[in-house]
């Protein structure tokens, strides 16, 4: 669109928007928020476009001016943290949902192929596990305990860091998104195979259920938002490759956005599951009903969140009037 154009076309929703903040006109924040973001997609539009033109400026100044009154006007509600967990994030993450199924797919395809590795070479979870992590499980297989590896360490101490390398490992799989999707997909399926590898080398060894058992009771969760921390990386990554309508430049800040909300909503469910394998998974010889309860209250309780409450509150929300 040529310049002379895009200003005609919007010149009017400008001003008027000039005379609100010049004027101090009383302005409900909701609509001066909606303004505001109006403004700044004209204003990026511009930037992309018209650099260097008097039309940038303008829209660069009034831009300015409309942050400084959306921040000394607007109140946030004392909800807003719960706002954002029971209502605002669920909404949003609903659109990512395609996405959630392709990082579940390239998980769950990683996942099988190490599988089958495993069950055609008996070397090959020793490459994927290295000699030292299978010796020493063999050893407690031996002696009767497959998951005592989980027993090392002190409560607290496991749990803090068993939480920080699972949001390392979380960010990670976000990050490598800034090499567009395969760099995502990447982190994926090498954490698939390794999970595939690592779960058939007990089944290979006749502790299947013994040590599975333990394993997800903190795995399930853990397990689950990792494919969702990937989900993130692939929103980054595909906002490089299929930038749409937008500038390739602008997609990507969008869809790093996007992706980050998405990853940091994973850190409580991280928290989660360093908790359930620093202070509970150690304790190999409980009930197996109580493990099993476990287990699938954990994945309820993700599959709820991140798939069925988004769907029903968007049902919800699609049936006010307008």
């Amino acid at each position: 669109m040529r310049e002379a154009a895009f200003v005609k076309q919007n010149k009017e929703k400008w001003i008027a928007f000039e005379k609100a903040i010049h004027f101090n006109t009383k302005i409900d924040p909701d609509q001066l928020a909606s303004g505001y973001i109006q403004l700044t997609n004209d204003l990026a539009y511009a930037q992309t476009y018209y650099p260097e033109s008097k039309t940038l400026l303008y829209l660069n100044s009034l831009a300015s001016q409309a942050h400084q009154r959306i921040y000394k006007n607007k109140k946030e509600s004392r909800h807003r943290i719960l706002d954002f967990w029971t209502t605002e994030f669920p909404l949003f993450f609903r659109q990512y949902h395609k996405t959630l199924g392709f990082a579940f797919l390239i998980f769950a395809v990683a996942t099988a192929i190490g599988s089958l590795s495993v069950l055609n070479d008996d070397s090959f979870v020793r490459l994927i596990l290295g000699d030292a992590y299978v010796n020493e499980t063999l050893n407690n297989i031996a002696k009767g305990d497959p998951t005592a590896i989980y027993k090392g360490g002190s409560e607290i101490g496991s749990f803090l860091g068993i939480t920080i390398n699972n949001i390392r490992v979380a960010f990670l799989a976000f990050s490598f998104g800034v090499i567009t999707s395969l760099g995502t997909a990447y982190i994926l399926f090498s954490n698939g195979v390794m999970l595939g590898s690592f779960i058939t080398f007990f089944y290979t060894q006749d502790v299947f259920l013994q040590a599975n058992k333990q394993i997800w009771l903190h795995g399930t969760i853990e397990i689950s938002v990792i494919i969702i921390a990937g989900c993130a990386g692939l929103i980054m990554g595909n906002s490089i490759l299929f930038p749409k309508t937008y500038s390739r430049r602008i997609s990507f800040m969008k869809g790093a956005k996007d992706g980050l909300k998405v990853v940091v909503s994973t850190i409580p469910f991280f928290i989660i599951a360093g908790f359930i394998e620093g202070f509970i998974t150690r304790y190999s010889h409980m009930p197996s009903w109580l493990a099993f309860l476990i287990i699938g209250s954990s994945l309820v309780f993700v599959i709820f969140y991140y798939i069925l409450y988004p769907i029903l509150l968007q049902q919800k929300h699609d049936q006010r009037p307008a």
